[in-house]
């Protein structure tokens, strides 16, 4: 059984508020368990890092970063370097996860259904566009909670879309109207299906965690069977990319297209306003058995000889 935890929380991404919230519910919650625990916040010193590591000797490390170096193959492979187990997916499910494109690619070759989209750079879609009919959806490649992402619904829209990168890897997706769901998959099993009812255009960054902006109805008030579509969609995302113990699965459903996958979260966050939890004590699962589960599963990818 693992004694020792170090949370890795803070981090260098444009998420680094959010995976501090998430770090300092998480030390509570392993605190609580009876485990040995020290917080680290991260601010991309490895040599810091590396001292902390080798001071401490953890028997896991919590990953309660977000976003880029956090949850896209970085962090995962550093500590697979270090022979470290940690929480959450390795290092080629991190990867995926972060990468739309590549997941919207796996997804659609495993039955779920995706919306049509083009991969382009700022440059060439300030330069020529886009083929798909307004309204579309302007997002980072790979980037995390719905940070940089545009609704264009006309030419006047599509000017205002900036990014202060011309070589900024884009994803451009058909607009799907209806209503945004959520599933959170734990241990390979949807837990439920949450509408998120956002009073900004759509569930950004803002709407995610900013209290009282979005409403979340548990369960999502939608078909039986789109739920269940929903449902097994998550799952199925979850294992075709060899996710570990926990994803949460985004889409949007309305009744012409059905239930659309748009993306995934390979770690997902673990704040008081965050989805995981909630839908997790919707089931009966407690946070700190959530936090318990993550801990006892962590793992890396040894090193074989030869």
């Amino acid at each position: 059984m693992v004694k020792k935890v170090l949370i890795l929380k803070g981090g260098v991404s444009a998420e680094r508020e959010v995976s501090l919230v998430s770090g300092d519910g998480v030390e509570k919650a392993l605190k609580a368990c009876g485990y040995e625990v020290q917080a680290y916040d991260w601010n991309g010193d490895v040599a810091g890092l590396l001292r902390v590591l080798q001071d401490f000797k953890p028997d896991a490390v919590f990953n309660a970063l977000h976003g880029n170096w956090g949850e896209d193959g970085e962090i995962q492979g550093f500590l697979d370097v270090m022979q470290i187990p940690y929480t959450h997916s390795g290092l080629r499910a991190s990867l995926l996860g972060m990468d739309k494109v590549l997941t919207k690619i796996i997804a659609a070759e495993n039955g779920v259904k995706v919306a049509e989209s083009e991969k382009m750079t700022f440059a060439e879609f300030k330069a020529n566009g886009t083929k798909l009919a307004f309204p579309y959806v302007v997002k980072p490649a790979a980037d995390g909670s719905s940070v940089g992402v545009f609704i264009v619904h006309s030419a006047a829209d599509a000017a205002q879309v900036f990014y202060d990168d011309n070589d900024r890897v884009l994803l451009v997706e058909k607009y799907i109207p209806g209503q945004e769901l959520t599933v959170a998959v734990l241990d390979g099993k949807a837990l439920a299906v949450t509408e998120l009812c956002s009073s900004t255009a759509f569930y950004d960054y803002q709407a995610k965690y900013t209290n009282g902006v979005t409403v979340h109805k548990l369960p999502a008030e939608i078909p039986a069977e789109a739920a269940e579509t929903a449902r097994h969609y998550a799952e199925v995302v979850h294992r075709a990319l060899g996710c570990q113990v926990v994803s949460r699965s985004d889409f949007r459903y309305n009744p012409e297209d059905g239930v659309v996958f748009l993306e995934v979260n390979t770690n997902p966050g673990l704040t008081s306003l965050s989805l995981v939890p909630e839908q997790a004590a919707f089931v009966g699962i407690s946070y700190e058995e959530v936090c318990k589960k993550l801990v006892e599963a962590a793992s890396f990818r040894r090193i074989m000889a030869g």
